[in-house]
């Protein structure tokens, strides 16, 4: 009976390894996807500001308010 118990425990123990390195895998992968989004965000606010300051541009010229 002590067999059966410490080879169940045994694969207890290895199915809790497995599980904890899928878990860990997983969180991982969404800090990258964060990662990512959060730089594409970043990219993108760039982006406009520039356009924005583009078009404020166009405006002061076109006023005459660039002189």
């Amino acid at each position: 009976m002590t067999d059966n118990s410490q080879k169940m425990s045994y694969h207890i123990g290895e199915a809790k390894g497995q599980v904890q390195e899928k878990a860990n895998n997983i969180m991982d992968k969404a800090s990258d996807a964060a990662q990512l989004a959060k730089e594409s965000m970043q990219e993108a606010g760039q982006q406009i500001k520039a356009k924005a300051q583009g078009v404020a541009d166009v405006v002061k010229d076109a006023t005459g308010m660039n002189k």
